[in-house]
């Protein structure tokens, strides 16, 4: 019956120590593969970072996506013109912008302002969708990522007024956030 068809079309196994000695070297065959890829891997250097103790000079990618800023003059004054842009295009409602309407004195036209723009970084999934549609490039995402809070009402930040900074902190990074 070596090599036989059933009635549904499955083909038996052939039986004897031919077969038996071919798929014990098959299998020791490939055991010797996956030995020789852990072997290799055991022997490349490692890159492994030491996070807790090398905060001070752990250096994120450019392209890192960290948390949405909006970057202020000194002055205070950021770019945003409140078009709504980046709220409408944001997959998960992470930002809500409030607005007012203002006469402008020198011209007479209504303008709008921006009141509040709150940014949930706990629902933010990152894509980045809402930098690239901004038309005056008023946001952007720093290399933070440190954003462990134990009340999830720490992670809606408002971006549009500078922080004050910590006492011996003036990063960069500290002036365009502040929490709720």
């Amino acid at each position: 019956m070596k090599g036989n068809t059933s009635s549904v079309g499955i083909k038996e196994a052939p039986s004897g120590k031919g077969s038996y000695l071919k798929n014990l070297f098959r299998g020791i065959g490939t055991l010797l593969t996956g030995l020789k890829v852990t072997g290799r891997e055991f022997f490349t250097p490692k890159v492994t970072e030491q996070y807790p103790e090398n905060r001070k000079e752990l250096k994120m990618f450019d392209r890192f996506r960290g948390t949405l800023t909006m970057p202020h003059d000194e002055q205070g004054n950021n770019r945003c013109i409140a078009c709504g842009l980046c709220q409408s295009v944001c997959p998960n409602d992470t930002i809500h912008i409030t607005t007012d309407t203002v006469t402008d004195p020198e011209t007479g036209k209504n303008k709008r302002v921006l009141v509040r723009y709150e940014y949930d970084l706990g629902s933010c999934m990152f894509c980045q969708l809402c930098v690239n549609t901004c038309p005056h490039h008023a946001i952007a995402f720093d290399t933070a990522f440190e954003h462990a809070v134990f009340d999830r009402s720490k992670l809606v930040l408002t971006l549009n007024r500078p922080a004050k900074p910590a006492a011996g902190n003036s990063s960069a990074d500290s002036d365009s956030r502040t929490e709720k």
